[in-house]
């Protein structure tokens, strides 16, 4: 019974096609080069290969709104919440530069998209966190805006799927960033105590209050490969600890060993997967 749900599910992914495509055409075809062998690949054929180097295998970081076209049904998605914009409150020297810089870059307000969508059918809310928007550090914005979508989930009975990817806390915003780890872990309980689904997806890299928070709360943890995933850095660990620490601490297979991921899920597999445990979802039951 387990291969024809599987059987099943492949069928359901071929029937909705994603809007890779449309992607594809309206980016631009720069060369990106990969950091594992130092290959040298055009973004379009880079695309079509999930963002996987052809040549070494390494994962090349994704950008929020790239992300979701990848995985939702093509022409399902609605961004959401897209006029919450940082500012420097504080006053903090050089930020108003750094969120202007990182918007140009990216084209986007702040460090998550959020939003709905559907995935083979079955609708979803999202949150994205996009490291290329000041390494996705966790501010004011991006708590609000992860909170709203867990709000607008918890209402209208969505699951939620999270894709994680931070540096921290940002401190250029102070006390006010470390905040929305118990703002957005708020959200997460009465999603869940309203008999909701959350998923995470640990991306990398996954780092500070953002894994000392939400992103391990989801009822699944799953992790790319190789993902780096911690809350202090491995140096901070080892000195505090006067321990050594194995070769391979605080990567995503670290996690799974130890029990704090239910899954490595390599991403061209990802689709799939998701969309098998939002169909169980929807049954209302275990897959047999």
């Amino acid at each position: 019974m387990a291969n024809v749900f599987t059987s099943f599910i492949k069928n359901l992914t071929g029937q909705h096609p994603t809007d890779i495509d449309s992607l594809i055409k309206h980016t631009e075809n720069t060369q990106l080069v990969c950091k594992g062998c130092n290959g040298e690949f055009g973004k379009h054929q880079l695309l079509k290969s999930n963002m996987i180097c052809p040549k070494c295998g390494k994962y090349f970081r994704m950008g929020g709104k790239e992300r979701v076209k990848w995985l939702a049904d093509r022409k399902s998605c609605e961004f959401m919440f897209d006029d919450f914009e940082s500012r420097d409150f504080l006053d903090f020297p050089g930020y108003s530069d750094k969120l202007e810089k990182s918007r140009k870059s990216t084209g986007e307000k702040d460090a998550v998209v959020v939003g709905t969508a559907k995935l083979c059918g079955n609708p979803f809310a999202f949150f994205v966190m996009d490291s290329r928007f000041m390494m996705a550090s966790m501010g004011s914005v991006l708590g609000e805006k992860i909170t709203s979508i867990f709000e607008y989930a918890e209402k209208n009975n969505l699951p939620v799927i999270g894709f994680t990817a931070s540096g921290g806390a940002r401190m250029q915003e102070g006390i006010i960033s470390l905040m929305q780890m118990a703002k957005v872990s708020g959200a997460v309980k009465r999603h869940s105590t309203a008999g909701n689904l959350y998923i995470t997806v640990l991306t990398d890299p996954t780092t500070g209050g953002c894994t000392a928070s939400f992103a391990m709360q989801g009822d699944i943890i799953i992790a790319e490969p190789k993902a780096l995933v911690g809350f202090a850095g491995r140096r901070v660990v080892e000195q505090t600890t006067k321990a050594k620490l194995p070769d391979n601490f605080q990567s995503a297979e670290f996690l799974l060993e130890c029990g704090f991921a239910d899954a490595i899920i390599p991403r061209e597999k990802l689709r799939e997967s998701l969309a098998d445990l939002l169909e169980i979802h929807k049954a209302g039951g275990a897959a047999v």
